[in-house]
């Protein structure tokens, strides 16, 4: 049986002063209308139960899951003590589901992704789990580009996309790349074998854990404990112990980069994984301008701007290219080709125990 595990650990810094530690960027409906952990629950339906889908979070986040997704029993929202990545989430998730089902499927997913054709990405997800089902075998869902974008992973297929296929298919992964500078983005649009990484992983249970125990053993041994420890009373104390002795590690870098019988679905439905401000300027309706606005804004000669004005009225005069977002206690202004490193700001804050900010 299929079962899907949304990851949704991260804070979403890229997007402060909105995002913040008690309200993450998962909870947020940044892209307009529902939050963002709830639109990824939605698209799930018609491919997983409500009852088979898990969460896996940090634990000040599982009241906030629990109100955000009502129909995911409360058993299936994993809090995690400490963020340790991809690759330690993923363990603990497959351990629990294995325990349920030898048999399961798992669909890994990100939290914070817009995809605007869910009939397309059922597609892909209903090939990927068929091929899933194969020993061993590992299946991630790549985007097809649209641009050189260098703020996302690639992967590198081999063989040919038949694009006249009703039926998306599967493709033996080459290799996989970090995200390029433009230069090198450019070349791998313009070989066409390469394809977004979305972050979007299908696998059985034993599968990925086998995987895990073979390319990082640290985190297998680390949370090996956990198997013997389910449904007794030694559970609570053995996760946090498996987070303690676990590396940082993503799943990408520890395990698919690594791993041999690793395939790819070429896709196309609409996706976007809302990195950073400048995503969601890409994302919203603009106006002649090129601008995109919320809240109260007067604008005068200004042009390709995204606002958010959340609080007070906001006034641009001569302004281009231009990011603001307006919250109750902080003002953002950047460059939209300056929104990755937002971040940074978030980490000064932290640098400086700013604590009211983060």
């Amino acid at each position: 049986m299929a079962y899907a595990v949304i990851m949704a650990g991260g804070i979403g810094s890229r997007f402060w002063p909105q995002s913040r530690e008690n309200n993450p960027k998962q909870f947020l409906a940044i892209h307009g209308g529902d939050t963002l952990i709830r639109s990824t629950m939605s698209r799930l339906r018609g491919i997983i139960p409500d009852e088979n889908v898990f969460v896996v979070t940090h634990r000040r986040y599982v009241d906030q899951t629990q109100e955000q997704l009502p129909t995911v029993p409360a058993e299936n929202i994993l809090a995690e003590p400490v963020g340790r990545n991809t690759g330690p989430c993923i363990a603990l998730a497959a351990i629990q589901l294995l325990a349920r089902d030898p048999d399961a499927i798992m669909i890994a997913l990100p939290a914070d992704h817009v995809i605007r054709n869910t009939k397309r990405f059922h597609k892909a997800l209903r090939t990927a789990i068929d091929k899933a089902k194969e020993k061993d075998t590992l299946v991630t869902i790549g985007i097809e580009p649209t641009h050189p974008e260098t703020g996302y992973g690639y992967v590198q297929y081999e063989g040919h996309v038949d694009r006249d296929r009703k039926k998306p298919e599967t493709l033996p992964v080459r290799t996989f790349a970090e995200k390029p500078d433009i230069e090198t983005a450019e070349r791998f649009l313009d070989s066409g074998d390469f394809l977004w990484n979305s972050g979007i992983f299908v696998w059985r249970a034993d599968s990925i854990l086998n995987a895990i125990q073979r390319h990082l053993p640290k985190v297998f041994r680390a949370f090996e404990p956990v198997r013997n420890a389910l449904g007794t009373a030694q559970e609570t104390k053995a996760i946090p112990e498996a987070y303690a002795k676990s590396p940082t590690i993503s799943i990408d870098y520890g395990v698919m980069e690594r791993a041999d019988k690793v395939f790819v679905v070429p896709a196309s439905f609409g996706w976007s994984d809302v990195g950073d401000w400048e995503a969601v300027y890409t994302l919203r309706k603009k106006d002649k301008q090129g601008n995109t606005l919320k809240g109260n804004v007067i604008l005068n000669d200004s042009s390709r701007c995204l606002i958010d004005a959340n609080q007070r009225l906001v006034v641009l005069i001569g302004m281009h290219d231009t990011i603001v977002v307006d919250t109750e206690d902080a003002l953002l202004i950047c460059n939209r080709e300056s929104a990755q490193q937002v971040k940074n700001i978030v980490d000064y804050l932290h640098a400086h125990r700013l604590e009211d900010y983060f």
